[in-house]
């Protein structure tokens, strides 16, 4: 453990740029860009205020590699150079104001919904949503799309990727033994189910610049993860030095683990104790606080991804730094409290959705 407690300390990487903090914006779903995939002005302004309120990351909402794989309405594309024109808008606003910006890069394969994407499509046929299993060809292009996506991000004039390897989306379930049942090169041990998220990897390190900075979301627990193998993983990847930082998604950083025999530690706790190089490991859930914040540092996490804290205040990471006991404001929040934070009219109605969260 490093037991860095300053929250306000640059955070250097083994490729890529220095965070100026150790404060990132998570990469949230936000419903605010066109049918298309193309920028809207008003997710630009979301993301422009977050970058100007001072957070060190400034990372996308999950942008789809794929037409075809689609998660949510109004969702940011970057599957087509179509898209270029809007991410170099984020890109400089993001540089402009500071920060270091990233694009996450998504296929929500059987979560597609289907009045969006028609057929969705995953590691296995899935009964419940209706997706069928992507032929071993198409796996092949999946991977494609994702260097390709990550290409167009590089032209655009990021400054790195983050790879959607959680939550149930295309990666994780090639990762997950519940819904990965194939019988090709993609499936059967851990090594066969990873083996789309590092052909992916070693896509993106062969044919992006030396200094892109890559990093990996991976949750540990729900949609199938077993705590033991992602830890598993996750020390793979940590010694291989293809990451430059590793996003844990723990839903909630104090939490313990759901699965009773991992149990004589907290969540957190079994990945701050990996070995990890030089490679960052970040943390997020329900961090509300600068102390909360501090807390994971002094815990051992490199840095800390704030979601819902974020929408309460664009401003968090400078709010923090004036005051060490900063806290978000309690929810439920009006309406005009959110369109003095850089939300939408959609985006407000896609947090509706959570609980008690609008008044």
């Amino acid at each position: 453990m490093l037991g860095v407690t300053d929250l306000f300390s640059p955070l250097t990487f083994s490729r890529g740029p220095a965070w100026p903090n150790r404060l990132g914006l998570a990469p949230l779903t936000n419903t605010q860009s066109h049918p298309d995939g193309q920028l809207s002005d008003e997710e630009l302004h979301w993301l422009a205020m977050r970058a100007r309120g001072g957070f060190g990351l400034v990372m996308t909402c999950a942008a789809h590699v794929q037409q075809g794989g689609q998660g949510f309405p109004g969702q940011l594309g970057v599957w087509s150079d179509d898209h270029l024109p809007g991410l170099r808008r984020i890109a400089g606003a993001v540089r402009d104001a500071g920060s270091v910006s990233a694009v996450q890069l998504h296929h929500a394969g059987i979560r597609s919904p289907q009045d969006l994407v028609g057929q969705p499509v995953g590691a296995s046929d899935d009964a419940e949503t209706g997706a069928r299993a992507l032929t071993t060809e198409e796996v092949e292009q999946v991977t494609e799309d994702f260097v390709l996506a990550a290409l167009r991000v590089q032209e655009a004039g990021f400054d790195g990727v983050e790879l959607h390897g959680a939550h149930g989306y295309l990666l994780a379930q090639f990762l997950s033994v519940e819904t990965n049942r194939r019988t090709d090169r993609y499936g059967g041990g851990l090594q066969q189910r990873a083996r789309l998220l590092m052909d992916v990897l070693e896509g993106i390190r062969s044919r992006c610049r030396p200094d892109l900075q890559v990093g990996l979301r991976l949750s540990p627990e729900r949609f199938g993860m077993q705590l033991g193998e992602v830890r598993d993983l996750a020390a793979e990847l940590l010694r291989s030095g293809a990451l430059d930082y590793l996003d844990m998604s723990l839903w909630d950083v104090s939490k313990d683990p759901v699965e009773e025999q991992h149990r004589e530690q907290r969540l957190m706790a079994h990945f701050t104790a990996l070995d990890r190089g030089d490679v960052r490991l970040g943390v997020a859930g329900k961090v509300m606080t600068a102390a909360q914040a501090r807390a994971c540092l002094e815990d051992g996490a490199d840095f800390v991804l704030l979601g819902r804290a974020a929408v309460l205040h664009h401003d968090f990471p400078l709010r923090a730094q004036q005051d060490p006991a900063f806290a978000a404001v309690a929810t439920p929040v009006e309406v005009d409290y959110l369109r003095e934070q850089g939300l939408s009219p959609a985006f407000i109605d896609y947090m509706r959705g959570w609980r008690n969260f609008v008044a």
